[in-house]
């Protein structure tokens, strides 16, 4: 298996997708955050000194797979379709579970748009409860499934 974002001398560069057709393509990222049983209660309460941390969340975590093309160098700029985030305390971990689902019809997945929403909406309940639990983790990001393109559908746990 070669790698597409290699050429032949070994340098990075961007995969040329103009001869692929367009296809509805899907991807679900996931992952979660675990704090401290009280943190989580700040969050569920609607307590949290900095305010509604699951709304903060899920608007960085959609503008983030808008502007994926822009933080990862080799990604293709994508008209997105649609973008769902699901944030879903457990206090079981204790914490907030987190997955991304992240639409578009064209040449190219959305893998990295639903890994870079998942992990941004991470980042940004981190950053708003940080001041109440500095030992929260953020774990387990991966892509759980995905749809369309040659490479056909993926799913994962």
């Amino acid at each position: 298996m070669s790698l597409t974002h290699i050429d032949a001398t070994g340098a990075a560069r961007m995969v040329d997708v103009s001869g692929k057709p367009a296809t509805v393509r899907d991807a679900t990222a996931a992952c979660h955050v675990t704090m401290r049983p009280e943190t989580l209660a700040l969050v569920t309460s609607g307590t949290a000194k900095k305010g509604d941390v699951l709304a903060t969340a899920r608007i960085a975590g959609i503008m983030a797979a808008k502007r994926t093309s822009d933080l990862i160098p080799l990604c293709h700029p994508l008209a997105i379709a649609a973008v769902t985030i699901e944030l879903t305390p457990d206090d079981a971990l204790p914490g907030i579970r987190i997955t991304a689902t992240v639409r578009t019809t064209g040449p190219t997945g959305v893998e990295m748009e639903a890994l870079t929403a998942t992990s941004v909406a991470a980042l940004t309940i981190y950053d708003m409860l940080k001041a109440a639990d500095r030992a929260m983790r953020i774990e387990a990001l991966r892509v759980i499934a995905k749809s369309g393109g040659k490479s056909g559908d993926f799913t994962q746990g």
